[in-house]
């Protein structure tokens, strides 16, 4: 799967507008994706580095129209926590030398709120 087939709409309540302060995010997802095809994707889409990846799946709620009834879709969501202070990388390489590698990573997702 495209990482544009895996993350569907990112999800903006009261409770993950707060979250986000702590590197938060929450988005509807595919239902048969992973975790690690979200990590993947949600790096990929927002140039972020991902610590953890929570999911869950919401069942449909049962809606009526008159005396018909009906159910909503199941879906699922995944609540997305990035690395707010991304660093220099550091491991030993050949002949015991230190080496850092720097990637740059965004410490935020700005185009979650639409900015």
């Amino acid at each position: 799967m495209r990482p544009e087939d895996i993350i569907i709409a990112p999800i903006i309540t009261e409770k993950s507008s707060s979250n986000m302060q702590e590197g938060k995010y929450t988005f509807e997802v595919n239902k048969k994706a992973t975790k690690i095809q979200i990590a993947n994707a949600v790096e990929k889409l927002f140039e972020v580095k991902v610590v953890k990846v929570n999911t869950i799946s919401v069942k449909g709620k049962e809606k009526r129209m008159g005396a018909h009834t009906g159910m909503r879709p199941d879906w699922k969501k995944a609540i997305v926590t990035i690395d707010t202070n991304p660093g220099e990388l550091k491991y030993l390489g050949k002949g015991g030398k230190e080496v850092k590698v720097s990637k740059k990573y965004k410490d935020t997702i700005d185009e979650f709120m639409g900015a």
